[in-house]
């Protein structure tokens, strides 16, 4: 059935998705925009279609566009990859109802758990622990919303129903500013996600952001891969993850990952998923689950050796998971640094043509990245450029081995933040371990 895939996406990912189908002697389309002829997975894939001109809504989110090329070049099944429409429901449902296989779940799941308020309910039925909060959307209605609050206790957070990526989010601090935050997030959320609900969470002082990778092939089965902390972060955007996280109450991590587990095949999920938590005072708090596959995941490769993607090829094949529970042992430490085409101190994104680049090496050193000396990022998408990964046997030799590579890659031509991993590697708050979400913006501002 998955006899030849095509790649709606771009960048790093779609050529960690192309290496996968080739490991697996699965034929390849690379869909693609005029910025992006020459990246490098389109030599590399089977065919090459281009898909439309550089404006991702007339390319990589033309639902329209990515189904003609999947019919005009014979592909069999679709991945979505991440961002994009990778979290989609139509084009999920419109690429299988045009017989095409999609490499993700089902979209009454997308749906279910791409609605922030829905996705809450269901972690409340399965067990998985969530924030205390308004049960379902906020109401319109003043002094119900406002008794909300006054039951969740101050500060409170307000949050779009169908938002994301950091955005569509207000802190309340005071009753008085309630009725007024929950009409501008409703305004807000209207206009940039096309759904006016929002709903009412207790607003964490200091949270870490703590996630859970899990994989169930809708056939009843499912595991989980462990944990990652994702806490250092700019703007509620990832900076560096790592696996697993560290000082974690062992009690309840082992809790939170067999309710996530139990969750999967509550609600038949199908394909890798994320669920991620805010983490405070040794309790986990749902917050909200990816439906695809994460930018971070080879740090649970790394410290799992589960190939994540193949698992996801083989159960979009209807296949069941090819490994238990039992099978999975976390061995060591690894660490994410994202690296992105933008300026270290402003971080305005500085695309342009890479004069050099040079990767690093070593034992425990992986690059997942599309750069090459002489390619050219445009300034169309999203400014990652590639993931360093280092894994040790302890979270001091993962460590280690990031400062050492961090020292030793090389991209000219263009602006990145190299700079600002490095610093984050040498500094002594986060060498301890566990330091909560609001750490890096906290050491930005110190240094501005």
């Amino acid at each position: 059935m998955l006899d030849k895939v095509l790649i709606a996406n771009r960048g790093e990912i779609a050529l960690r998705i192309l290496r996968a189908c080739k490991e697996l002697g699965i034929r390849t389309v690379a869909a693609y925009s005029l910025a992006d002829k020459d990246l490098a997975h389109i030599s590399l894939a089977d065919e090459a279609i281009c898909i439309g001109p550089a404006p991702a809504n007339k390319s990589y989110l033309s639902i329209p566009l990515l189904l003609s090329a999947a019919e005009l070049t014979g592909a069999t099944a679709i991945h979505p990859g991440y961002g994009f429409l990778a979290e989609n429901a139509d084009f999920a449902e419109q690429a299988e109802n045009a017989g095409f296989i999609f490499i993700g779940p089902t979209a009454s799941t997308i749906r279910l758990m791409g609605d922030k308020v829905s996705a809450k309910q269901a972690m409340e039925a399965t067990g998985v622990p969530t924030v205390p909060g308004s049960a379902g959307a906020l109401p319109e209605e003043e002094e119900t919303a406002l008794a909300i609050a006054r039951d969740v206790g101050y500060p409170v957070i307000i949050k779009a129903a169908g938002g994301g990526g950091g955005r569509g989010m207000r802190v309340v601090y005071e009753e008085a500013e309630l009725i007024k935050a929950a009409k501008l997030t409703r305004t807000e959320a209207a206009a940039a996600f096309g759904n006016p609900e929002v709903y009412l969470e207790k607003f964490l002082t200091n949270p870490r952001h703590v996630e859970v990778q899990v994989l169930s092939d809708g056939q009843g089965n499912a595991i989980h891969l462990g944990d990652r902390d994702c806490s250092l972060q700019r703007r509620h955007q990832k900076v560096l993850e790592e696996a697993p996280a560290p000082h974690i109450d062992e009690a309840a991590r082992a809790d939170v990952l067999a309710r996530c587990v139990q969750a999967c095949i509550d609600i038949g999920y199908r394909g890798a998923g994320t669920f991620e938590f805010l983490y405070e005072n040794g309790r986990f708090y749902f917050i909200e689950m990816n439906t695809r596959i994460q930018v971070e995941h080879p740090v649970t490769e790394m410290v799992t050796g589960v190939d994540i993607m193949k698992e996801m090829l083989s159960i979009a094949d209807g296949n069941p998971l090819s490994i238990r529970q039992d099978q999975v042992v976390i061995r060591g430490h690894s660490v994410e640094c994202r690296i992105n085409a933008e300026d270290p101190e402003t971080f305005m994104p500085c695309p342009g043509t890479v004069s050099f680049f040079h990767a690093p090496g070593g034992n425990g050193v992986r690059v997942d990245s599309h750069l090459f000396s002489g390619y050219t990022v445009p300034p169309n998408y999203d400014s990652l450029i590639g993931k360093l990964i280092t894994h040790g046997s302890t979270r001091e030799e993962a460590m280690a081995r990031m400062r050492n590579a961090l020292d030793e890659i090389v991209i000219d031509g263009i602006k990145t933040n190299l700079p600002l991993h490095r610093q984050l590697t040498r500094d002594e708050g986060f060498a301890k371990g566990g330091v909560n979400i609001h750490y890096l913006e906290h050491k930005l501002s110190e240094k501005a």
